[in-house]
């Protein structure tokens, strides 16, 4: 049996952590194919965002994908981060937290079919077409 990672462990003992502080537990992801987040706020490939209780809606810290929702410009956006893709979490009053390696967002046994993937594919071009803007992340549309 492979062993389970510590990552998603130590990013809800960091939120635990921050919110029992009363500070605001932000992470930073490296944006790819499997995270699902609004495009107008990625720079460089990544995205911040803000996990605190007060910010979010629904927010499940699992194994293997963050998931919530969130207001984005007074748009409700549902959100849906990979574990792998979480470079740090901290808090942002202090700075304190801790970064993480960036691994490819399907290393972990079952993850990656299309039975597990929280997102949907409606958003992803068919094979043969060619995507708007290849170079840049792209958002799946969730029905």
């Amino acid at each position: 049996m492979q062993e389970t990672p510590t990552k998603p462990y130590l990013i809800r003992a960091l939120h635990d952590w921050c919110t029992d502080n009363g500070y605001s537990p932000h992470i930073v992801v490296t944006v790819d194919d499997n995270t699902v987040v609004p495009a107008a706020h990625i720079q460089d490939g990544q995205i911040t965002l803000n996990v605190a209780m007060l910010a979010t809606n629904n927010l499940v810290i699992g194994n293997e994908y963050i998931e919530f929702e969130a207001r984005f410009s007074g748009v409700v956006e549902h959100i849906v981060v990979p574990v792998p893709a979480v470079s740090a979490i901290y808090a942002r009053e202090t700075g304190a937290g801790m970064g993480f390696e960036v691994s490819d967002s399907h290393p972990y046994p079952g993850v990656g079919d299309d039975t597990d993937t929280p997102a949907a594919d409606a958003g992803t071009p068919a094979p043969d077409e060619k995507p708007d803007t290849p170079s840049r992340p792209q958002l799946k549309i969730i029905k």
